[in-house]
């Protein structure tokens, strides 16, 4: 029987999971809440706009007419003028004639601002209707999608909640079956002693009554004892059946339970990424094609009016549908984290976690794994016909939407027929058969592609919960075993390289080549790479070769990043030691960014010596990448959540979200100070990043890097004092602020005006700024087109 106590295990047990998808539930309410918030402002937003060009275009009008009436005030008196030879006389003279122009001149100026309150009117304000009905209709589309995921996810925790009572039932049954069968087998023990005892309790009697008694004793017991097998038999069997059925329902537990997890975790990572995909489709093009109507026309009015523009051109140009969603899920964090896994539940003291792949079961899973590999790759072939098919699609209309049609400067061309406005206007963008057949085309590309894509989601969401019972039934049969053997070899070549130089080969070659092609690569180690050349690159290093060696460009950047970040994330103790973590992160408490450089900089001195030369070494990188975050959109802190869990595991028992947070800050923080933090050459003899991509070794030069960059360009100063009266400095225009590292290297900020004497080598230039003469980096400047390259 179940006792008190593991019945109410058992409902704790139950309450907690509950508890859990309740609040997985209300997650996914607030999701809907928050995207419908969303739809709400934007609706409003662009309602706002059309007001505001609404009232605009009534004060162009009013101005334009007043303009006008001025001009023609003035024209009706030199038109009355009765004295023609006067009148003729007056043309010649050069007032006469600026008076003529400045007249004409305030008539085009009427025209000018009549065009511009017809473009407002008749172009920019239907544009904004237009976005208004298409993020409306496509959000529409995307909630439905959303709340079907949504269901689904939901369904999928009924079925693990279903299977997982089917598992308490039957253990509790075969529990209940191995009681009576112990008790049947004690009623056995029992009968046998029984037995023994009265045989030697008989007392002697005549021959023939004794013969009598003891045949009738033993067909007694004999009789007792085989009713007392029978029904052990019977309870041997009944509880060798329960047992059977407790293994195959702890079997599927485990299988649901994976697959559960494998779709929650799906589901906020990647489709509610997609889904607000879907909501922006379009609204961020379309709006900037509106905007940019607008820009044209104000440009065009007036170029003196740039810098007033240039703030919303600047505006115009950062809207970007991925920034939004970044700041839309970062608002609401809470709302989007993915929740914490679901864990093993064990039932009445069953503490067997894994799937039982012992006889006689094995062979069912190992059929069940075969048929799910065979399932797999017909559903993985089918679903990227229908992902390439949606990509063409969803490329279709994101051409339709980012057509380059806002330019109107032909409005503001005037020809001596002087045609009206409307005639030209109505040519462009709203020309009635022209945006009745493209709406028709957009719409019937945007229902082709919402069926494509719940196609593809359906099939992804099916894909995951069948890879992963596939996988975790492999795991179980032991097929991972040449997975694990080659972590094993891998593992093996990443000591032997440690040991044999400070800086691993593949760190070294992916920097390298990272420095030399890929500073202004947008999204470096934010974009994934292809995974098949990740594979090759990684499977090179391992076998010691170096696949990055030389000056060829022909790899795939996203995925030489890509290595570089599953190396560090591949070690098997992490760069950053367990050890030290709350030590460290006592350090992101502190305000001043100064003194949480000094605290940092004590917790690391505790390292090995070749720990701190790979840290000071890939923290240098980082900091020169994340000076090009104007062209590769990665500033410090983007860097600092691609690198951070890669280079810090937070340990277990620790808020993972929250903690993710203050190693992201911590990560930034030694980006940012890593000249503070990190020893100089002189103090940890050791290689040290150089701008150029390659490793500078300081171990043989009591100098370090003062004594090379002096001694590199001596013999440049020579060169430039000797060819003065051969060659004429060279203007050049700062490309980023700089700061220089020694005495010979010149400072200066972005902007700032250069003089170039000469080529000191392939990275330098011996120049001047500011009257002083030094070394100035060939990346940090920009020299002039008439100039030598």
């Amino acid at each position: 029987m179940t006792s008190p106590a593991k019945f109410k295990k058992d409902k704790e047990i139950i309450a907690e999971y509950d508890t859990q998808v309740k609040e997985i539930r209300a997650q996914l309410t607030e999701q809907m809440k928050c995207l419908d918030q969303q739809c709400e402002l934007r609706v409003q937003l662009l309602q706002d706009l059309q007001d505001f060009f609404r009232k605009k275009a009534e004060i162009e009008m009013d101005y334009s007419r007043n303009l006008e009436k001025l001009a023609e005030r003035f024209l009706a008196k030199t038109r009355s003028t009765k004295d023609q030879q006067f009148k003729k006389d007056q043309n010649v003279l050069s007032p006469v004639n600026c008076w003529n122009l400045l007249l004409n001149q305030v008539k085009r100026e009427s025209r000018d601002h009549t065009t511009l309150s017809d473009i407002y009117l008749n172009n920019i304000i239907p544009r904004f209707v237009q976005v208004s009905e298409d993020s409306g209709r496509l959000f529409k589309k995307s909630k439905e999608v959303g709340q079907q995921l949504q269901d689904d996810l939901m369904k999928v925790l009924n079925e693990l909640y279903s299977v997982m009572k089917t598992y308490h039932m039957y253990n509790a049954d075969s529990i209940s079956a191995q009681s009576k069968l112990k008790e049947a087998e004690k009623q056995e023990e029992k009968q046998i002693g029984k037995s023994v005892k009265q045989e030697d309790r008989q007392t002697p009697r005549s021959p023939d009554s004794t013969a009598n008694v003891r045949i009738e004793e033993k067909h007694v017991r004999r009789s007792s004892v085989k009713k007392i097998e029978k029904m052990k038999e019977k309870r041997q069997a009944k509880y060798t059946e329960n047992k059977l059925k407790a293994i195959k329902a702890r079997n599927e537990y485990l299988l649901a339970l994976e697959a559960t997890n494998a779709s929650v975790f799906k589901y906020y990572i990647h489709d509610l990424s997609d889904l607000i995909d879907c909501c922006d489709l379009g609204y961020h093009a379309s709006l900037n094609r509106a905007l940019r109507t607008f820009l044209s026309a104000e440009l065009n009015l007036e170029q003196s009016k740039h810098e007033g523009l240039d703030a919303i051109e600047n505006a115009v140009e950062n809207l970007d549908a991925t920034s939004d969603k970044q700041r839309l899920m970062e608002m609401y964090n809470n709302v989007f984290c993915p929740p914490m896994k679901f864990e093993f539940q064990p039932h009445m003291g069953d503490m067997a976690s894994q799937l039982c792949a012992q006889q006689p079961v094995q062979s069912e899973l190992v059929q069940r794994c075969q048929q799910l590999q065979s399932r797999l790759s017909t559903l993985k072939i089918e679903n990227e016909e229908v992902k390439k098919t949606m990509e063409a699609t969803l490329q279709t209309i994101q051409d339709i939407v980012t057509v380059e049609d806002f330019d109107v400067s032909d409005c503001f061309q005037y020809s001596n027929s002087m045609e009206s406005v409307k005639s030209t206007v109505s040519e462009t963008f709203m020309s009635k058969p022209s945006i009745a057949k493209r709406r028709a085309n957009q719409q019937e590309t945007e229902q082709f592609y919402f069926t494509k894509m719940k196609e593809y989601l359906e099939g992804r969401n099916l894909i995951t919960k069948l890879q992963a019972k596939h996988d975790l039934l492999q795991k179980t049969l032991g097929e991972s075993q040449r997975t694990d053997c080659s972590l094993a070899r891998r593992s093996s070549t990443v000591r032997k390289q440690d040991s044999s130089q400070a800086i691993p080969l593949v760190v070294e070659s992916c920097i390298r080549f990272i420095s030399r092609h890929g500073l202004q690569h947008e999204g470096i180690f934010r974009v994934s790479g292809s995974q098949v050349e990740v594979n090759d690159i990684k499977n090179a290093f391992e076998r010691g070769e170096d696949p990055l060696a030389g000056d060829q460009n022909d790899h795939d950047m996203d995925s030489i990043a890509g290595v570089l970040k599953l190396y560090f994330r591949g070690l098997e103790h992490p760069l950053f030691p367990k050890d030290i973590f709350h030590d460290l992160m006592a350090c992101v408490t502190m305000d001043n960014l100064q003194e949480r450089a000094l605290h940092i900089r004590k917790v690391l001195l505790v390292l090995p010596k070749t720990t701190l030369i790979i840290m000071r070494y890939l923290f240098a990188f980082l900091n020169h990448l994340s000076q090009f975050s104007e062209e590769n959109m990665m500033d410090p802190y983007n860097l600092a959540i691609c690198f951070g869990p890669s280079l810090m595991s937070v340990p277990e028992g620790h808020d993972q979200v929250s903690c993710q947070a203050h190693v992201n800050e911590l990560i930034k923080t030694i980006i940012i100070q890593h000249e503070n933090i990190f020893p100089s050459p002189r103090e940890l003899e050791g290689p040290v990043y150089s701008r150029g991509g390659s490793m500078e070794d300081y171990c043989d030069s009591p100098h370090g890097e003062t004594t090379l960059a002096e001694d590199s360009t001596q013999d440049v100063t020579t060169e430039h004092h000797t060819s003065d009266d051969e060659c004429e400095p060279i203007e050049a225009i700062a490309k980023f602020d700089y700061v220089g590292r020694t005495a010979r290297e010149l400072s200066f900020k972005k902007g700032a005006s250069l003089l170039l004497y000469q080529r000191a080598s392939d990275d330098w230039w011996e120049g001047r700024h500011n009257g002083i003469d030094g070394l100035i980096p060939h990346q940090y400047i920009m020299v002039q087109d008439t100039l030598i390259s």
